[in-house]
């Protein structure tokens, strides 16, 4: 090359070939826009389900990869992420009343059902996203999505949104939501987005299932995409209650980059 170049090449650098067309596809984008080589070896589980497509791929470092609509959701290796939003070890769950929203995987489910809950009720949409991690994601969820019931434990395949009104109208209140259904959406302009409007509603009817002194937990995104956080702490200010929150990084093994976990609660109001 420097001959070619008339050695106007002062630096060379041997970079691996780009792969095109293969069978198994092992680029996916970080959430900051990076494109990341996965060392995945095998297609485990591939199916379109009503509302997203549902990929779980073998990655010889991370163990099964659970990939919804191109999205890294979680991997066998990522108990990170589950101990991060369930409050990284800090919280007592003992017979406690707790609401997951998503949860597919059943990660968040299987830890939590190991505290002794009074009861965990998990809402998932997608069917067949439980039944993918089911089979094939064992080493994250154990064997609590053998069974939509259990002793300290209920699986409802609904959609959380009429699920949580309900609650709000009967006035059920629990001691821990945890939203596992959606990172921050990377939109910066959130009066042109609905995602950032079905967080907000999100938000809103948690608070309103939320005992006064109970906490919600979340996943942010990716901590380069400051813009997009700031913007979501600010949707914060526009809840229906007054709230507070504190925020924690990550590193989640499969994603290769740093995440960001909220804790949100309710601020206390003098009458």
């Amino acid at each position: 090359m420097k001959e070619l170049c008339h050695r106007n090449i002062k630096r060379v650098k041997r970079l691996p070939a780009i792969v095109r067309g293969d069978a198994i596809d092992k680029y996916w984008p970080t959430a900051d826009g990076r494109l990341v080589e996965y060392d995945i070896d095998e297609v485990v589980y591939d199916e379109e389900s009503a509302y997203q497509n549902i990929k779980i791929l073998h990655s010889k470092q991370f163990g099964n990869i659970l990939i919804l609509s191109g999205d890294v959701n979680l991997a066998e290796s990522d108990l990170a992420y589950t101990q991060a939003i369930m409050g990284s070890g800090k919280e007592d769950y003992k017979d406690k009343e707790v609401l997951i929203l998503g949860g597919g995987d059943g990660g968040i489910l299987y830890e939590i059902v190991k505290l002794k809950p009074k009861m965990v009720t998990m809402v998932e949409i997608d069917q067949m996203v439980i039944d993918g991690c089911r089979k094939y994601m064992r080493k994250t969820c154990g064997d609590v999505l053998d069974n939509l019931k259990g002793e300290c434990y209920q699986v409802l395949i609904e959609d959380c949104i009429p699920v949580l009104k309900r609650y709000a109208k009967e006035e059920r209140m629990f001691d821990y939501v945890i939203n596992d259904l959606t990172a921050v959406p990377i939109s910066t302009s959130p009066e042109e987005d609905s995602t950032w409007e079905f967080l907000r509603m999100i938000l809103d009817l948690s608070m309103k299932v939320l005992k006064p002194d109970g906490k919600y937990f979340t996943q942010g995104n990716c901590v380069n995409l400051t813009e997009a956080l700031t913007l979501y702490e600010e949707q914060l200010g526009r809840l229906y209650c007054p709230v507070a929150f504190s925020k924690e990084v990550v590193c989640v093994p499969s994603y290769m980059e740093l995440w960001v976990f909220y804790t949100i609660w309710k601020k206390r109001t003098d009458v």
